[in-house]
């Protein structure tokens, strides 16, 4: 059962209720989240929900009616993220915003083989390592695997190139092995995903567990058996997909993709996709690999070999590296348009630049600025960015944004500066401007999908005033142009409106806001995805102080932008000749923007973003750019070097 926690419950009352459970012979997992702290209680169910109901500090008591307790969403309402930190500190998360690809060969067969495919995924965008040491065979006179020796090597290519590794454990005598070499995650096969001897054993270590679905299991089934591993001590299990059988015989198994969104209302657990085994057949991985991006999986496992017709074990489902190179690239494409920010690899210390200094600061203590209330774009693109290690803080206007971070009241502060269909939002250009302590440390590119919001009872007749930020007029323009009716009211962000409908409480009144404000209002959706154009994304700004960007690290890749700000003098042709500057210096602009300077009439603002590529030295370049400028200009500025995540 769940039990739900009343707000401010003493430590003492809440020991007390553990101690109560325990002793009807319960396990007890407190799970925080966003709204409230619940305990979840597994065990039979031995006493009267009732009388857990009356102690102190209960505020409700939910039954559990699935037979998998732990793994459910009535268990678990968040999404569950598993964390695997790499050889090199950082903090890899299977679920929630990001997606993770795992790659490598189906058997270690030799340490030179192992060391290069790792080489060869790793650069292409691999995270995670895979290779087997022991392979369960249907044959027994096929390779068996290199055992002990392949964890070695197997472990040694993987720290060699900041990929954590994954190996499959076929029997519980191997379990002193693994910990041994330290096997960053454990793989239950489909042909073990019901030895239920061996799940117990593997989830008492309490390391993170892919369970693969069995190739006749039902969901049911499956997720009994994750049950089977987090009743036994691990919390970190990720679910996967690798095909079932059926009665075609075109490919290997059946991938099904259906079982992603089905699993994704039954529990909170990650799950990924295994399309190598599921159809067994080389050209066919990359589509289903995609299709099970399009479907919302966490990530992909793939085989990969640099010699395939040469494998000891399942070559012709092995990807070339080229192969599994241009799938990425695809995968870096689709992942915003689900949502996902694909994890890569932090660089070696040695590959550090110079902007990528180690932070001072724990995770838990970033705190982030933003416009607006909970549910808001610039909420989404701040847990996008920081991968949900920073804690968002709210703030009345984009002003009072840079405010906060120029007190010292945020560490960061997530900005909106352009809308693919709406256009620029000027007041924050103004803002770089006026805030001349403050640079740009990194940015991002989140899509953007608009719903229309009312209290309960309201629908599209009833409406008569729409509340929303101009931008969100703007990007709905078409939707709108349906309702001539209607009267529009420009409100300080999406969220202000949305909260301003609630309080209004009247179905003649509606908001164009995004479809997460509903969580955290009594606001119904009518109608989602009114953008005009699908492909509707904004741009947001990572601000910072300027003092302090050198001291953070805010990403892992090498700087791929610039934004540079400067003000022509007034004479024939100097907008030209600051134009010639780039072009001379053999900078990309991808973007020039003007705003008039308050106080300054008709004298203008130009800010330009710079392309870097990957062989710029962005301070470099942007240093020379500088000094060349002031020839044409009055003032000239670079308000940050920074990277660009899509």
């Amino acid at each position: 059962m769940v039990i739900v926690l009343e707000k401010g419950i003493p430590q003492q009352e809440k020991d007390g209720l553990k101690d109560f459970l325990a002793r009807n012979n319960f396990k007890v997992n407190e799970i925080n989240g966003d709204e409230e702290t619940i305990f979840g209680a597994v065990g039979k169910l031995s006493i009267d929900p009732r009388e857990v109901e009356i102690l102190p500090g209960v505020a409700r008591v939910i039954p559990i009616s699935k037979p998998y307790k732990m793994a459910s969403r009535e268990f678990k309402k968040d999404n569950t993220i598993v964390e695997v930190t790499n050889s090199r500190g950082q903090k890899l998360r299977i679920g929630g915003n990001r997606f993770v690809s795992i790659a490598g060969p189906c058997a270690v067969e030799s340490k030179e083989q192992i060391t290069e495919i790792a080489r060869q995924v790793a650069l292409s965008g691999a995270c995670m390592l895979r290779g087997g040491a022991y392979k369960p065979r249907t044959s027994p006179y096929a390779f068996q695997g290199m055992q002990e020796e392949g964890l070695k090597i197997l472990k040694e290519a993987g720290e060699k190139y900041g990929l954590p590794v994954v190996t499959e454990i076929v029997s519980a005598e191997h379990i002193p092995h693994m910990l041994n070499y330290d096997i960053d995650v454990l793989q239950i096969g489909a042909r073990n995903m019901q030895n239920f001897e061996l799940l117990k054993k593997v989830g008492s270590l309490g390391r993170p567990v892919i369970l693969k679905r069995g190739i006749s299991a039902t969901i049911e089934e499956w997720l009994m058996a994750a049950e089977y591993l987090l009743s036994s001590g691990t919390d970190n299990v990720i679910l996967c997909e690798r095909g079932i059988r059926t009665y075609e015989k075109a490919t290997r198994n059946t991938l099904d993709l259906s079982a992603i969104p089905v699993l994704r209302s039954l529990t909170h657990l990650p799950i990924i996709v295994d399309p190598s085994h599921a159809v067994g057949i080389r050209d066919k991985v990359s589509p289903m690999a995609l299709s099970g991006v399009a479907a919302g999986a966490d990530g992909i496992i793939v085989e990969v070999h640099n010699n395939p017709d040469k494998a000891m074990s399942d070559g012709a489902q092995s990807l070339y590296p080229t192969q599994f190179e241009k799938l990425m690239r695809d995968i870096d494409v689709m992942c915003p348009v689900v949502g996902k920010e694909i994890t890569h690899i932090r660089s070696s210390k040695s590959e550090k630049t110079e902007n990528q200094v180690e932070t001072q600061k724990s995770a838990d203590e970033i705190t982030c600025a933003y416009s607006g209330s909970r549910g808001a774009y610039a909420e989404q693109a701040i847990n996008h960015y920081f991968d949900g290690t920073a804690t968002p803080v709210s703030c009345n206007n984009f002003r009072e944004v840079f405010q906060a971070v120029k007190d010292g009241k945020a560490d960061f502060g997530m900005i909106p500066v352009e809308n693919s269909l709406a256009g620029s939002v000027y007041e924050n250009y103004d803002n770089l401007l006026r805030f001349d302590d403050i640079a740009i440390s990194g940015s991002i590119k989140l899509r953007i999908e608009h719903s229309l919001l009312t209290c309960k009872g309201g629908n599209i007749d009833s409406i008569k005033t729409v509340y929303s930020h101009p931008q969100g007029f703007a990007q709905c323009q078409e939707f709108l142009q349906k309702h001539p009716e209607w009267k529009l009211v420009e409100c300080s962000s999406t969220t202000a409106a949305a909260q301003l409908v609630e309080e209004k409480n009247s179905p003649e009144n509606a908001a164009i806001a995004s479809i997460n404000v509903a969580k955290y209002t009594k606001l119904e959706v009518i109608q989602s995805g009114i953008e005009t154009d699908a492909r509707n994304y904004t741009r947001f700004l990572l601000i910072q102080l300027a003092d302090n960007i050198n001291k953070t690290v805010v990403s892992d890749t090498k700087p791929n932008m610039a934004t540079i700000s400067f003000n022509v003098k007034d004479e024939v042709g100097s907008l030209y000749d600051c134009l010639g500057v780039f072009r001379e210096i053999g900078i990309s602009l991808s973007r020039l923007e003007s705003r008039p300077i308050q106080g300054s009439p008709w004298k203008y603002m130009f800010y330009a973003d710079v392309a870097l590529s990957d062989k710029d030295d962005g301070t470099e370049l942007l240093s020379k750019a500088e000094n060349m400028l002031k020839k044409y200009t009055e003032e000239v500025k670079v308000l940050g070097i920074y990277s660009e995540i899509n």
